[in-house]
C-alpha cells in the first residue's frame, strides 16, 4: 500500500530495481500510528535452500517474507529493558553486581546498569570468542563475561558491544524476572501486538524465511581479530556453517539454531512491517481495526530515560563518531536518521528501524542481500526521504 503524500518513497524504491536488477527489499512506514507505506520489490536471482521452495524459484520477496536482520535485535531487546526500567524492576543507576552478583569481578564492580546497556562498561568478549552454542545459551557466555575484566575502566569510554550487549540484556532480565528476555519479549511486546519480529523464530514460521545473501559487489571488510572490533564481534571464535566450515557474520541467521534461538544481538528475524510497527508501537501506539489508537507501550518518562543521549564521541574500537541511549542508536553524523528524539537500531545486512515520535515516524527496512549503513546506504536514503514527505505532509497532529 501507498499513500499518496509518500509516492516519492515508493519511486525510489523502484528506482533501486531498476539501478540493479538483483535487488530485492522491503519498507514500512507508520504514521501517527498507521502504516502509510507497506512495500515490496524486486526478485532474488539466486538458487538457494530453503525459503519458498524449489518450486517457487526465482520467488518475489514479498512483504510477509522474514529474514535475518542482525543488530536491529538489539532494538528489540532494549523495548524489554524499557518495560523492566517502567515497572521499577531495574534501576539504571544500580550497580550491575546488584541484580548479577557474579559480575562484581576483574575490575567490573562498579559498573551500572546505564554503563552496561550504553556501550560502556568494556565487556566486549573474553579471550578465544564464545562459540554459537553459547550465544544461543547465553547464561553460559555470561558466565565467562561475569568472570572477565573489561578491555577498558567502565564509563571512561564507549566502543559497540557487537555481540555481547545481548548476553547483558539476557542475563539482566533472567536475574530480574525468572524469564528469558526471548519470552517476556514474545508474552508482553510481539505476541500482543501482533509484530511481525521474532526473537526465537517458531518452527511453524519457518517456511516463510528467506536466508540472507552476501553482498553482490565488495567482500566483507577485514576485521583485526585481535583488536577491540575483532573482541566485539568474536573474531577469534569460530562460527561454523551448518556443513562445519567456518562461517561469517552474515551467515548467522541463516542458521536454524540461531533463529530459533533469538539472541538479542543478532539473532532476530523479521520484515519491514514488523521493524516498523514496533517502533509505532513503542512511540505513538497504533490504530486498531476499530480506528482507535492504543496507548505507547512506553510512557513518556521511559522514553525518556530510555532514548536520552548517554554517550556520543569516537567509538573506541572503531573510531566512529557514534551515540546511543539505553540500548538503542541514536543519530550521529554518519548515521542521521531523525531528530534528536529519534532512537532506532540497525543491521549488519542493512537492515534498519527507528522511530521519531515528536513526528509521529516509524520506519521499517529490509534488503535481501547484505547492504551498507549510512547516511549514503539505501535504508539512509530512503529515510531522508521518509523525513522530507512527512515534512511536506500536512496532516494534524492529534
Amino acid at each position: 500500500m501507498i499513500d499518496p503524500r509518500f509516492a516519492a518513497v515508493a519511486d525510489l524504491l523502484d528506482r533501486f530495481v531498476e539501478e540493479d536488477p538483483a535487488y530485492a527489499g522491503q519498507l514500512c512506514v507508520y504514521l501517527d500510528g498507521a502504516p502509510v507505506l507497506d512495500l515490496a520489490v524486486g526478485q532474488d536471482h539466486a538458487p538457494q535452500a530453503g525459503g519458498f521452495g524449489a518450486d517457487d524459484e526465482p520467488p518475489a520477496l514479498r512483504r510477509e517474507a522474514l529474514t535475518g536482520v542482525f543488530s536491529c535485535s538489539k532494538g528489540a531487546g532494549a523495548v524489554v529493558m524499557g518495560l523492566l526500567v517502567q515497572d521499577g524492576v531495574l534501576d539504571l543507576d544500580a550497580r550491575v553486581a546488584e541484580y548479577w552478583p557474579e559480575y562484581a569481578a576483574a575490575g567490573k564492580e562498579a559498573t551500572t546498569v546505564r554503563q552496561a546497556l550504553s556501550h560502556q562498561a568494556g565487556a566486549l568478549g573474553v579471550p578465544g570468542g564464545f562459540s554459537l552454542a553459547e550465544y544461543n545459551e547465553s547464561e553460559r557466555a555470561a558466565a565467562q563475561l561475569a568472570a572477565a575484566p573489561p578491555a577498558w575502566r567502565p564509563g571512561i569510554t564507549h566502543a559497540y558491544h557487537g555481540l555481547t550487549i545481548g548476553v547483558l540484556m539476557e542475563e539482566l532480565v533472567r536475574r530480574t524476572t525468572g524469564e528469558s528476555l526471548q519470552q517476556v519479549y514474545e508474552d508482553r511486546v510481539r505476541s500482543p501486538y501482533g509484530i511481525d519480529f521474532y526473537l526465537g523464530l517458531p518452527e511453524a514460521e519457518e517456511f516463510r524465511y528467506r536466508n540472507v545473501l552476501k553482498p553482490a559487489a565488495a567482500p566483507l571488510p577485514f576485521i583485526d581479530p585481535f583488536g577491540y572490533t575483532g573482541l566485539a564481534f568474536n573474531s577469534t571464535g569460530v562460527f561454523e556453517r551448518e556443513d562445519g566450515t567456518a562461517g561469517e557474520l552474515l551467515d548467522l541467521p541463516n542458521h536454524r539454531a540461531v533463529r530459533a534461538g533469538g539472541h538479542s544481538s543478532a539473532g532476530g528475524v523479521a520484515n519491514a512491517r514488523g521493524l516498523a510497527r514496533l517502533y509505532a508501537v513503542t512511540s505513538t501506539g497504533v490504530v486498531d481495526d476499530a480506528g482507535s489508537r492504543t496507548e505507547p507501550l512506553f510512557s513518556a518518562e521511559t522514553t525518556r530515560l530510555m532514548t536520552e543521549d548517554q554517550v556520543f564521541g569516537a567509538d573506541r574500537a572503531s573510531g566512529e563518531l557514534t551515540a546511543f541511549g539505553i540500548g538503542f542508536m541514536k543519530p550521529a553524523p554518519q548515521n542521521s536518521f531523525g531528530s534528536v528524539w529519534a532512537y532506532g537500531h540497525n543491521g549488519a545486512n542493512g537492515s534498519f528501524g527507528w522511530a521519531d515520535p515528536a513526528y509521529g515516524l516509524a520506519f521499517g527496512y529490509v534488503p535481501l542481500r547484505g547492504e551498507d549503513n549510512g547516511n549514503l546506504s539505501r535504508n539512509g536514503i530512503l529515510g531522508a526521504a521518509v523525513r522530507q514527505a512527512r515534512l511536506a505532509a500536512t496532516v494534524p497532529r492529534a
